[in-house]
């Protein structure tokens, strides 16, 4: 259920702003987006587990708070994040 840390390397590299960079926005809505997928996978098989829910709703909502900020900070960088992630808006 939770992601591997080969690919949480693989996703930082991907989404990095610059060499040093392991917490931006753009980072950490590339992380968030990961788990969501993969609970999302994990309630197709496990469709009672309201726990799991939970925490799935308040991954969406973090995951919300930080497009909003980077959408405010810089417009360019949102579409674009967005475009790569293939979220909606």
């Amino acid at each position: 259920m939770s992601i591997t840390t080969e690919k949480t390397v693989e996703l930082i590299e991907a989404y990095r702003t610059h060499p040093t960079d392991t917490g931006s926005a753009e980072v950490q809505v590339a992380l968030l987006t990961e788990r969501i997928l993969n609970l999302t996978e994990h309630f197709k098989k496990h469709h009672k587990d309201h726990t799991s829910r939970r925490g799935l709703l308040k991954l969406v909502g973090q995951r919300r708070r930080l497009l909003n900020y980077l959408r405010k900070q810089d417009i360019s960088r949102y579409r674009e994040l967005i475009g790569r992630l293939g979220l909606r808006k």
